[in-house]
């Protein structure tokens, strides 16, 4: 079994792979300890695990693994299933390289466009010779929503909730409207300006607000929730093998 570990910006997830590739477990907390460790070792015979993470790790829980298993700590100086084209591999999150690794797995040979819907709206571009060449980063969903309410005096701190029109009725509702379906149409300029260029594009969208967003945006989108833990398994087995 293989064991996978992404800590992101505001949530922590692990995910346990078979021989085949198959995802037989997922868990997501607000922050990885030990003991959940404990109980996931106790259940599957982990060989190797690969750790990722843009965010806040515990170091109790790096060390436990290096004692427990073989641990892959990831970095762009792994060997990887793609290329980088990317003037500054050295800031590139891991997150997007997993995210690149995941989109090119599902649609090998063809231009492949990641869209992440986190903590930031991220876009990662792969060619179809399985080259990464770069993307865009911008603030995400509730990101959003609290640049609006901590920079001005009035308005209020909203979640997201489904909005039928564009036509605000109300403050709450004006927010809603500019925060999502201005975020949806970015999305769908991006989307559009791939499509120009690559008219065979395929375009995957994931992250936290991916199901949120997905019935606001025009083009046809792939759906895979767990496209960073795919691409962090590929990579992790790329590199163990």
């Amino acid at each position: 079994m293989y064991l996978v570990i992404d800590i992101g910006n505001t949530a922590q997830k692990l995910a346990v792979y078979d021989e085949s590739g198959r995802q037989v477990a997922q868990i997501r907390q607000p922050e990885l300890d030990v003991c959940a460790l404990k109980d996931i070792f106790g259940q599957y015979d982990i060989r190797a695990a690969l750790l990722s993470s843009v965010g806040k790790v515990s170091p109790e829980v790096a060390i436990w693994l290096a004692q427990h298993t073989q641990l892959v700590e990831f970095s762009p100086a792994l060997r990887l299933p793609i290329k980088l084209n990317y003037d500054t591999i050295g800031t590139l999150g891991t997150d997007r390289i997993a995210s690149a690794v995941g989109a090119n797995a599902l649609f090998p040979a063809r231009p492949t466009l990641a869209i992440q819907a986190g903590t930031c709206l991220v876009t990662d571009f792969v060619d179809e010779q399985g080259t990464y060449q770069g993307g865009s980063i911008a603030p995400g969903l509730r990101m959003r929503f609290q640049a609006l309410h901590d920079h001005t005096a009035h308005l209020p701190l909203l979640e997201p909730q489904h909005l039928a029109s564009y036509t605000g009725k109300s403050t709450q509702e004006s927010i809603l409207s500019g925060v999502i379906y201005g975020m949806a149409c970015e999305i769908d300029g991006i989307i559009n300006h791939y499509k120009t260029l690559y008219p065979d594009i395929s375009i995957i969208l994931t992250g936290g607000d991916a199901d949120f967003l997905k019935d606001y945006i025009k083009n046809r989108i792939f759906a895979a929730q767990n496209l960073v833990l795919e691409g962090l398994y590929k990579i992790l087995r790329s590199n163990v093998e």
